[in-house]
C-alpha cells in the first residue's frame, strides 16, 4: 500500500477500541540511531554480542560501561522523528484504550512525550544495580569505580537494558502479551518480526480478531499476516495513519 492509500483503509469504530502499538529498531533509525551491527557497527574491534553479555560486564565492566556511555552520546545527539510524535497524538486521542510497545532502548518515545510505553529490553539512559534492580540517575553513582556501586546494597550497577542471554522483565512480556491479545488494532512498526517474544505479539493479536496493520518500507515475515502493509517508513506513515484514526474516531463520536 503507498502513502496516499491510508485514508481507504477499512477501519471501523470498533477497531478502535484497543490499539497496541510496537515498535522496531526501523522506527529509530529513522532519528539516526545506528544499529551498531555490520561494519559500520563496530567499536574498538568489538561487536555487540561480545560487549553486551552479563559475561562481559564481569570479566571487564570498564569496557562495557564505555561501550553504553558511547552509545548514549550519540543517542542523546538524535531527536524523536513524526513517527515517534504521531505516536503521541494517538496516545492524546485514545487514552487508556492505548499501549506502545517498544523494543528500541534509547528512550525516543519517552522525550516525545509518550507516556509509560513498555521497553521490552530496557532503557540505555537507565543505570540499575544488577543485585537488587533498583535504578539510580546518573549522579546518585560514583563511575570512578568499576563497576559503580549500588547506594542501597552495594551491588555492581550495570545499563539497564537486557542483554543476550537474559529473559525479558517478566511483568513487562505478561503486560504485552495481555494487551496484545485484547488488541481490536495492532500496529506493527519499523520491526523485522523475528526477534521473539516480541515477533509474537502482532501473531498473537491477530489470531485474536485483531485489524493488522504493518509498517515497514520492506517486507517481514508478517506482511503476509497484516491485513494492510504499508511500504513506508514510519516518519511518513504514522502521522497519515494517526489522521485516518482520528476520523474514523470522530464520526463514532
Amino acid at each position: 500500500m503507498e502513502l496516499h492509500e491510508i485514508f481507504a483503509i477499512n477501519l471501523t469504530p470498533e477497531h478502535l477500541d484497543r490499539i497496541v502499538v510496537l515498535t522496531g529498531a526501523g522506527m529509530s533509525a529513522e532519528s539516526g540511531v545506528p544499529t551498531f551491527r555490520g561494519e559500520g557497527g563496530l567499536w574498538k574491534q568489538h561487536r555487540p554480542e561480545e560487549l553486551a553479555t552479563p559475561q562481559a560486564f564481569a570479566a571487564d565492566p570498564q569496557l562495557v560501561w564505555d561501550w553504553y556511555k558511547y552509545r548514549r552520546n550519540l543517542i542523546a545527539a538524535t531527536e524523536p522523528n513524526p513517527g515517534h510524535t504521531a505516536l503521541v497524538e494517538l496516545e492524546s486521542i485514545l487514552g487508556d484504550a492505548y499501549t506502545l510497545i517498544t523494543q528500541n532502548v534509547d528512550g525516543l518515545h519517552t522525550r516525545a512525550g509518550s507516556n509509560r510505553p513498555i521497553e521490552l529490553h530496557g532503557n540505555i539512559f537507565i543505570n540499575k544495580c544488577n543485585n537488587c534492580s533498583n535504578t539510580f540517575p546518573d549522579d546518585a553513582l560514583n563511575f570512578d569505580e568499576m563497576p559503580p556501586l549500588c547506594p542501597k546494597c552495594q551491588g555492581p550497577v550495570r545499563p539497564g537494558v537486557v542483554w543476550f542471554g537474559e529473559g525479558l522483565n517478566p511483568v513487562d512480556i505478561e503486560d504485552a502479551f495481555m494487551k496484545s491479545h485484547q488488541a481490536t488494532l495492532f500496529l506493527s512498526v519499523g520491526t523485522s518480526a523475528v526477534v521473539h517474544p516480541a515477533a509474537s505479539l502482532p501473531e498473537m493479536a491477530k489470531q485474536n480478531g485483531a485489524f493488522l496493520i504493518e509498517v515497514n518500507p520492506d517486507r517481514t515475515p508478517l506482511t503476509s499476516l497484516a491485513d494492510t502493509a504499508i511500504h513506508e517508513t514510519s516518519a511518513k506513515a504514522l502521522p497519515a495513519l494517526v489522521d485516518k484514526i482520528r476520523q474514523v474516531r470522530s464520526k463514532s463520536i
